[in-house]
């Protein structure tokens, strides 16, 4: 095959090509085993280690997104430092002696906010996400040109570890915009990619005919039925290789459901069937991490929001700390049963943690005193979105001061996106969870302090609802008319350092059950570790100046992961953000507590 757009690439240029239904690497007979594993969600001094357990798998390759949001969090400001290296995350897969395969989306899904897409691009007015849309593809082509020149000098034929190159990511889950996808692709090779290039999409005739592009490998993302999988693919491409591009060996999990797990025996058997079928594969996921600070997704029903939890564990045979699990040996043992050369060398060791201890907590400041003193307010006629607030993440503390009539009146929020606790005159009244919902306000014929706490829970990072906006969208009405006059605090928490934690917690007194409250944590030695915090209801913990994530008592995660890199020897400083009620101790325990498991495998019907 030859391609034409900036230049021509042939065959014997790229490490990996399509024969007959084979994949050849150096014209050699190749299966690719892949694990996905997500830099952007372990800590960048782990890297090393997580790749090393990959391998240690037996895998080949890993593959890995690149979420455009985490690079650009500001228009104009891409960064690729620290833990955004991807460079040296690509160094690393090559010296552990794989090879790498890079999704870059520009839309990623993986359960992250807003699919990878960043707030302030589909916060535009206007804004058509993953079509044909002018200003849309403008803004995908300012990214990729900073994004992909890298990923090009990376790849295999300019001696690193790149193999291959997603082209977008499930469209045929999505749309049917298909010159969109060839636009993507096309994209991709006027940059400089040369080698491999596949399209990832769900096994079915509807979502193959809309993610696919002529002349590119098919490839689909599934948890079960790999034979009708590839019968499917087989019907529609004879000539191209079977490639599961993910294989759901595990599940990720909301907030207030179970914890979703596989069996290591169902995992390992439907991955045989996969060799079976001679297909290559990669695991999704093989080491899941975690999702610090606000990072972490949603999904809806059509009905409800599902926010997803701050660990993606996701049952994974390498676990979020990085211990080895049964799923692990599972699948290593169907590896070799298949013939799979495992690698002759010492299993990885298990990761040291913490000895489990008690913490007891220090109340700071209470909740609305040292809220409405983090950042100076925002006035307008009417609530301000957070897009229009230029934020992202977080929460945002609307007020407004309507005359209330005495009596008991109903106010209604409507647009509400996503959590809203209600006070009046300081005092706790309600808390509303629906995109439209009312509360009954009591007054007295003077003008009442209305507050409303506003959650953004995670962008929804998959389907027809992608890029939605966050904060109060319509407006709040007392009775029937609408309360005006609004000022709009921002607390974008992922942004805020260690100076404004220390300020926000000595910005008033302790007062009511909720707000600040801090721990000290002291260590000899660093080791990985995992936070729980009985008693307290919602909320958000640092360690340091490094944002873990939410918490939340409706579970089913109750710890939290703390990596080793994060602590130092001597005190460490944890600090929370209670929104309901504070407990009295934070503990430290030597094993994760991710909830009441649940047998979940996702199949297509």
């Amino acid at each position: 095959m030859q391609r034409s757009a900036a230049g021509t690439t042939t065959d014997s240029a790229r490490a990996l090509v399509q024969a007959d239904g084979r994949l050849l690497r150096h014209g050699s007979t190749h299966r690719v085993l892949a694990g996905s594993l997500h830099y952007f969600r372990v800590h960048p001094a782990q890297w090393a280690d997580r790749l090393d357990r990959l391998a240690a798998l037996g895998l080949n390759t890993v593959d890995t997104y690149v979420p455009w949001n985490f690079h650009e969090r500001r228009p104009g400001a891409a960064r690729f430092d620290g833990p955004r290296d991807l460079a040296r995350f690509a160094r690393l897969v090559q010296e552990a002696g794989l090879d790498l395969i890079v999704r870059p989306g520009p839309y990623i899904c993986a359960e992250w906010d807003n699919g990878g897409l960043p707030a302030w691009l589909t916060g535009a007015p206007g804004m058509r996400p993953r079509t044909c849309h002018p200003p849309y593809l403008a803004a995908v082509a300012r990214w990729f040109d900073e994004l992909i020149p890298r990923v090009a000098e990376l790849q295999s034929g300019r001696g690193g570890p790149v193999v291959a190159v997603q082209i977008e990511n499930e469209y045929g889950s999505y749309g049917d915009d298909r010159a969109y996808v060839r636009w993507v692709r096309d994209a991709l090779v006027e940059r400089g990619v040369t080698e491999l290039l596949y399209t990832a999409d769900g096994p079915t005739p509807l979502m193959q005919d809309a993610g696919a592009v002529p002349g590119e490998l098919a490839a689909a993302t599934f948890g079960s039925a790999p034979a009708e999988a590839a019968a499917l693919l087989r019907s529609r491409r004879p000539r191209e290789p079977f490639f599961c591009a993910e294989f759901w060996n595990g599940w990720f999990d909301h907030w207030g459901e179970p914890h979703h797990v596989r069996s290591p025996e169902g995992a390992a058997r439907t991955l045989g069937e996969i060799l079976d079928e001679g297909g290559s594969v990669s695991l999704y996921m093989a080491h899941g991490g975690t999702n610090f600070g606000l990072w972490a997704g949603a999904n809806h029903d059509g009905d409800t929001l599902r926010p997803t939890v701050t660990s993606y564990d996701s049952d994974a045979p390498v676990a979020e700390h990085g211990a080895l699990t049964l799923k692990f040996f599972a699948l290593r043992e169907q590896l070799a049963r298949s013939g799979v050369r495992l690698p002759d060398r010492p299993l990885p060791p298990e990761p040291v943690l913490l000895a489990p201890r008690t913490l007891p907590v220090t109340r700071r400041a209470g909740l609305l005193d040292a809220l409405r003193s983090a950042d100076a307010p925002v006035p307008a006629p009417a609530p301000l979105s957070f897009e229009e607030l230029g934020q992202s993440a977080g929460l945002v503390l609307y007020a407004a001061g309507p005359r209330v009539p005495p009596g008991e009146h109903e106010v209604t929020v409507t647009g509400l996106h996503d959590r809203a606790q209600v006070f009046a005159d300081g005092t706790p009244i309600a808390v509303l969870e629906r995109e439209t919902a009312t509360f009954a306000l009591r007054g007295t014929g003077s003008p009442v302090r209305l507050e409303l706490l506003v959650e953004n829970q995670g962008r929804i990072n998959y389907g027809p609802l992608l890029g939605q906006g966050k904060g109060i969208l319509g407006g709040v009405r007392l009775e029937r008319r609408l309360v005006h006059n609004w000022a709009m605090r921002r607390l974008p928490l992922d942004e805020w350092t260690a100076a404004d934690l220390v300020r926000l917690t000595r910005a008033a007194p302790p007062s009511g059950r909720a707000g600040f409250a801090t721990a000290e944590l002291t260590v000899g030695e660093p080791a990985d570790a995992f936070l729980a915090l009985p008693g307290f209801g919602k909320g958000f913990v640092w360690v340091g100046e490094t944002l873990l994530g939410r918490y939340w008592h409706v579970g089913p995660q109750t710890t939290l992961y703390v990596p080793a890199p994060l602590l130092r020897p001597g005190a460490n400083t944890v600090t929370v953000l209670e929104l309901e009620h504070l407990g009295d101790r934070v503990e430290i325990l030597d094993r994760p507590r991710l909830g009441p498991p649940e047998e979940y495998v996702e199949s297509f019907g």
